[in-house]
């Protein structure tokens, strides 16, 4: 199976963690559900029930797996949970998350939201001294790092953490307490939040809005925190380094209605397509949302230009993240499970196409052509984001360089190879005029190549047998 008719890029992950709460899992388990757009793959959550850690881990979605009678065996005052779009490691079972271990110091769970760069220096270095992986995730790497460190559980998870690097925004669970960590860098968002006097750690505000809780405030960039029995307990171990919170997080990835690194989403996403209007003015009749994720900047666009929008794009919310591929011969129907034209809208008139980005150009391409044979008179496709031009290491799913359409064409032959009239993206400096806090605090690296960390250079995995099995469907 694979995401045919989808050409952007995927957060892999969405963290949640409750402390404190009776019904611990069932909470978690609606944050999830708040939270299921950054992953669609798999999803899991591992409670604490007073003397065990209880865990359940399927593939699928989240209203799929947790019914009735699983809640039920997930009890307990405190769980952490996770909802998975992988990058590092592979769609399968043995991946999904909470990943959790029993080793000398007790039981262990931790979900991640990032991707580290030195994940195979790690793993080479730590099965030369023994140890097994049981799965292809870099998650795994922090685990046997804490299992093989040394003093309480939050020396340990200080000293792990100081030999990674990358990005990572972390929830780990232990009998008695929760710790949440983010990376120095801040790359993915991480929050803070209350319920009923429980303690609510989650990736987006929204997932808060959902359960009726109250937004406390961010974890900050570096910050370790401890939640047990005697309250919060912040520590700030590593040295400051230089910002990069991932600026896709406003253009795409966090859901509009969310807080994302302390400030409102939706505003932001206006300011790109008002800003994209300015920049990429065009006379036309219907400015139109490549659905849903273009649908804030279309609008930030049309009152701009002061041009109608309209529903020209009527998208099936049932098709689901993943589809089973099509024969050859009836391909050519794959965008039209996802995206119908509407033809009132369209039929004669001079269309402005907004979405948020283009990764390969081939979705786009066939959204173009199916407006045009709708009977629309002009296409000027108008996007709220930089040319992609660079993969992301930090927590994205994303093509080679190779495959990135604007790495290797122009804007005209983009242009012209997804069939518009004219093209036009969001510049750089508008990109960064628009953000909501200093611009310098922000990774732009899949537009420019500048790597705040590096990857390091893959090592050799030597338990490939480990990774050649048999994929586990799950339940």
């Amino acid at each position: 199976m694979s995401d045919l008719f989808d050409d952007h890029f995927h957060d892999e992950c969405g963290v949640v963690g409750v402390y404190g709460h009776p019904e611990a899992s069932t909470i978690t388990h609606l944050c999830l559900h708040a939270l299921q757009h950054r992953g669609q793959e798999s999803a899991g959550i591992v409670s604490f029930d007073g003397r065990n850690t209880v865990a359940h881990r399927a593939m699928g979605l989240v209203g799929d797996i947790f019914k009735g009678p699983v809640l039920d065996e997930l009890k307990g005052h405190t769980a952490i949970g996770h909802v998975r779009y992988s990058t590092t490691g592979s769609s399968m079972l043995k991946n999904a998350q909470p990943f959790a271990i029993d080793y000398s110091r007790g039981a262990l769970a931790v979900a991640h939201n990032g991707n580290l760069v030195n994940a195979g220096t790690l793993r080479y270095e730590l099965e030369n001294v023994g140890s097994i992986f049981q799965s292809t995730m870099d998650t795994e790497v922090i685990a046997h790092l804490i299992a093989k460190g040394e003093g309480n559980a939050e020396e340990r998870v200080i000293n792990a953490l100081a030999r990674v690097k990358g990005a990572y925004s972390l929830v780990f669970l232990t009998e008695d307490r929760i710790i949440a960590a983010r990376d120095p860098r801040g790359w993915r968002p991480l929050i803070l939040g209350k319920l009923d006097g429980a303690h609510v750690i989650a990736s987006e505000t929204c997932a808060l809005d959902l359960i009726e809780g109250e937004y406390v405030r961010d974890i900050q960039p570096g910050e370790i925190l401890v939640i047990d029995k005697h309250g919060l307990r912040s520590i700030f171990p590593f040295p400051k380094a230089a910002g990069a919170m991932c600026v896709f997080e406003y253009i795409y990835f966090a859901r509009p209605d969310s807080r994302i690194f302390g400030e409102d989403c939706y505003p932001v996403r206006l300011a790109f397509g008002a800003r994209l209007a300015q920049e990429h003015p065009v006379d036309a009749d219907v400015v139109i949302a490549v659905p849903d994720s273009g649908s804030p900047a279309t609008v930030g666009y049309a009152r701009e230009a002061g041009i109608p929008m309209d529903i020209g794009l009527v998208r099936s919310h049932y098709m689901g993240r993943t589809f089973i591929e099509p024969a050859q011969t009836i391909r050519h129907f794959g965008v039209k499970l996802k995206l119908n034209p509407n033809t009132p809208v369209i039929a004669g008139k001079r269309v402005v196409l907004v979405d948020d980005s283009i990764v390969r150009g081939t979705t786009m391409r066939k959204i173009v052509t199916m407006i045009r044979k709708a009977g629309a008179k002009e296409i000027h496709v108008r996007i709220s984001s930089p040319p992609v031009m660079w993969p992301c290491y930090y927590g994205i799913d994303t093509p080679t360089r190779e495959e990135l359409v604007a790495s290797h064409q122009s804007v005209a032959e983009t242009a012209k190879f997804i069939g518009a009239d004219s093209l036009g993206y969001l510049s750089m400096e508008g990109l960064r005029t628009c953000l909501p806090r200093a611009a310098d605090e922000f990774c732009y690296a899949c537009f420019n190549g500048d790597y705040p960390d590096p990857p390091e250079e893959k090592t050799p995995v030597r338990q490939l047998h480990l990774f050649n099995a048999t994929e586990d469907k799950g339940a």
